[in-house]
């Protein structure tokens, strides 16, 4: 039986071993890409936006000069945590949309 692979349930493992090898080759790439990849969250009408990059990096933060109220700094505040928390939804879609074709409709825990 030598090159034959292995036989589970009656059927080699072989031919499933190596396609789950491509599977994790493709992951493998789409996760690295992802680093390259960016989205921006904004909050305020624009007034503060975040760049964060497909490993859920902070990149950046732009804040409007309009929007610095030093009476104010609880709004300010509020709109960095929101517009982070947008960017934080686009990079969810974004793995999803990279990663998420690959296992095939199958729910793979590590996956996303």
């Amino acid at each position: 039986m030598a090159g034959k692979g292995r036989v589970f349930g009656g059927q080699q493992m072989n031919p499933m071993l190596k396609q789950l090898e491509r599977l994790q080759a493709q992951v493998m790439e789409a996760q690295a890409a992802l680093a390259n990849e960016t989205v921006t969250g904004t909050a305020g009408g624009g007034a503060v936006s975040v760049v964060m990059n497909g490993h859920r990096q902070l990149q950046s933060v732009t804040i409007s000069p309009e929007v610095v109220d030093p009476e104010d700094v609880g709004m300010l505040q509020d709109l960095i945590v929101a517009a982070f928390s947008d960017a934080a939804k686009k990079v969810e879609d974004l793995v999803a949309s990279k990663l998420g074709p690959l296992g095939g409709g199958m729910n793979i825990p590590g996956l996303m």
